[in-house]
């Protein structure tokens, strides 16, 4: 083979490599600006607004969608960044005023004040109108209807139902229902409850109802006394659960028979149907524990708003959550542990409304029943004594227990 042809197969080698080189250069390069084309793509829409929010972030809000806000959050200045004290700008520090604001705004911010008390160093509390506004929003709208639902449904149950009578013939002897310490407990919780709900409706929906009727400054005073009772009564409240859950306790663990009582709706819906019940029937079974629930649940949320600076609820819950992964599975992420004083009482505030109205609901038909619904219920907790024939009807066990005892032990 002549030597030029060698020549040109090497020749044509090196330019079959180096075509296929910068194929290969231009398709790497390709790539990588498309990937940072999208890159920069949110950051130059943010350069566009000044490092301000986008359209985007606006729509997302407004779809209730969660943002990251770190483009904000973080950005509070560099002091390490300002320019030398001997230049023009070196007076003006690292810091703007927007950035100053945004890290008092976050709680970021080095807060240095005369006072030493508890969150003293809390300037701007960011949270406080998102609480403001579920307060005068749902809260009120939702508990004010759930209140009213239950008092329009009492009242067609009385219409279409009417009193629930003693249907057999009264013979007047007269069965002691609870001793007296049971009916001190009782009422000492029940006084107090119907004072808490009455101070703290007053306090939720007065400045809407009340106020303009009556004016601010006699509803400031109405408000100033009204949370002075509210409090002080709460302890006669926590005294009085203590002592009902210690009497009642053992008679209000289910059984049976209350499947039956359940089955048959107490006969409170028809008339001549007595299911068996012991001392306490399914239903009052039912409101008993719901009262010990949310008993404790509205009491220590009553006490981290007394106490807010020594008692850190839902810190502590949070952590919890965090922990346990069950935020997670409730699909809440990972919730802030590092609340401030403030944000502790607006959220054991809430979650004390929001059991407060399942509470008073609940009560309505407590008190319902024991009163204008239920000819005799009264006076198990007035005199303490009942009607034979009504505790036959509606406590049949419990009247045979007594009738047994009374029998085992003859009079003296």
């Amino acid at each position: 083979m002549p030597p030029y042809f060698e020549i040109i197969i090497w020749v044509s080698a090196m330019f079959k490599r180096t075509i296929l080189s910068a194929v290969i250069f231009i398709l790497i390069n390709l790539t990588s600006g498309l990937a940072l084309n999208a890159q920069e793509s949110k950051t130059d829409a943010r350069l566009s607004t000044g490092g301000a929010q986008t359209l985007d972030d606006i729509m997302t809000r407004q779809n209730k969608q969660k943002i990251d806000d770190s483009f904000r959050r973080n950005a509070t200045g560099d002091q390490n960044s300002a320019a030398a004290i001997v230049d023009q700008l070196g007076t003006q520090g690292g810091t703007s005023d927007s950035e100053v604001f945004r890290a008092l705004r976050y709680g970021t911010a080095d807060v240095t004040v005369s006072a030493k008390g508890p969150a003293s160093n809390v300037i701007i509390q960011d949270s406080g109108m998102r609480w403001l506004e579920f307060r005068k929003g749902p809260l009120k709208n939702i508990g004010g209807y759930l209140l009213l639902g239950t008092l329009i449904f009492l009242a067609l149950f009385y219409i279409f139902r009417g009193k629930i009578m003693i249907e057999g013939e009264k013979n007047g002897v007269k069965i002691e229902r609870f001793k007296l310490i049971e009916r001190f407990g009782h009422w000492l919780m029940a006084g107090s409850f119907i004072i808490l709900a009455i101070t703290g409706l007053i306090s939720l929906f007065g400045r809407f109802g009340l106020m303009p009727l009556i004016g601010k400054s006699a509803f400031s005073s109405i408000v100033s006394v009204g949370n002075f009772i509210h409090h002080w009564s709460s302890w006669g409240f926590m005294l009085g659960l203590v002592l009902i859950f210690l009497m009642w306790v053992v008679d209000n663990i289910p059984k049976k028979h209350d499947l039956k009582w359940l089955a048959q709706g107490g006969g409170l819906f028809t008339k001549g149907v007595h299911p068996p019940s012991t001392k306490f029937n399914a239903g009052q079974k039912i409101i008993f524990w719901i009262v010990i629930i949310f008993g404790v649940s509205i009491s220590v949320s009553g006490l981290s708003l007394l106490f807010p600076f020594q008692i850190t609820l839902f810190s502590s819950t949070f952590e919890v959550l965090n922990v346990t992964g069950l935020s997670g599975l409730l699909g809440l992420g990972d919730l802030n542990t590092n609340l401030v004083p403030h944000e502790e009482m607006q959220l054991a505030q809430t979650w004390h409304a929001i059991v407060a109205f399942g509470f008073i609901a609940v009560i309505f038909a407590h008190i319902y029943i024991g009163s204008v619904g239920m000819e005799g219920a009264i006076d198990a907790m007035k005199p303490g004594g009942v009607e034979e024939q009504w505790a036959k009807e509606h406590h049949g066990l419990w009247l045979e227990e007594i009738k047994k005892k009374q029998t085992a032990t003859p009079a003296e």
